[in-house]
């Protein structure tokens, strides 16, 4: 079996070969995951790309340990995920993984500073809330409801959660798809930020070619299978992409 490239020549964080996920559909079965050979690196910023059932969620959810292959092995630093228990699963998501979803998932009652709160009272070395807020660019923002924010102040809030445990890994699947362009700009380069200023590995779900531009690499999925990887030898900035 040939080694996916990882385009950065560095020990990868993640290695996945033959990830296969079956889904029982009545009397079918449904291939979400066919197969599937990965290498994922820390500090890359990896773009998911491919049409809706092509696989891009089951394998985020995969790495996210939100579920596990069907077949196949996927390794983080080594540490076997494929045959995990369900405790060894929570401490990996609690320890090394930040979710970012496309809809924000904030408490009403709370302010920003207490959502993110929420993480850092249970991680074992994070960031302060307010550290975690300012580097999304919302220290001035943190005592206001998410009634009071912008969707795209809203979804910065939820980033600052995920990454407020200093995780190695932020899985962002459609981060931008509940917002207008110039909103979802001002989101990524908080994405951008998180993954140069801290160094984490940022894998990104979308059906939008224009943000290829801002990764390391573009992983193409069909049909559960990867049908092509794109290096990019120089990342484009958000701010100077083609919207």
């Amino acid at each position: 079996m040939k080694t996916p490239s990882n385009g950065v020549g560095r020990e990868p964080l993640f290695v996945g070969r033959g990830l296969t996920k079956v889904y029982a559909a009545g009397e079918t079965e449904v291939r979400a995951l066919d197969g599937v050979d990965v290498d994922l690196c820390a500090g890359e910023l990896i773009v998911l790309l491919g049409p809706s059932g092509s696989g891009k969620s089951t394998l985020l959810n995969n790495l996210g340990g939100l579920d596990v292959p069907t077949a196949g092995t996927l390794t983080y630093r080594g540490r076997d995920l494929t045959h995990a228990d369900e405790q060894e699963l929570t401490l990996f998501r609690r320890n090394a993984v930040g979710f970012v979803f496309q809809f924000y998932n904030l408490i009403p009652s709370l302010t920003a500073r207490e959502n993110v709160a929420l993480i850092t009272e249970i991680a074992p070395d994070p960031m302060t809330p307010e550290e975690a807020l300012e580097l999304v660019e919302l220290g001035d923002r943190m005592d206001h409801f998410p009634s009071q924010l912008s969707g795209g102040q809203q979804q910065r809030v939820a980033i600052a959660r995920a990454i407020a445990k200093r995780p190695e890994v932020l899985l962002c699947d459609e981060p931008t798809g509940a917002l207008d362009v110039k909103t979802g700009i001002t989101v990524l380069e908080a994405i951008e930020k998180v993954n140069i200023d801290l160094g984490t590995l940022t894998v990104i779900i979308t059906h939008n070619a224009v943000m290829t531009e801002m990764a390391d690499r573009v992983i193409h999925l069909m049909d559960g299978k990867i049908s092509k990887v794109t290096n990019n030898p120089t990342r484009r900035p958000v701010r100077s992409l083609q919207w």
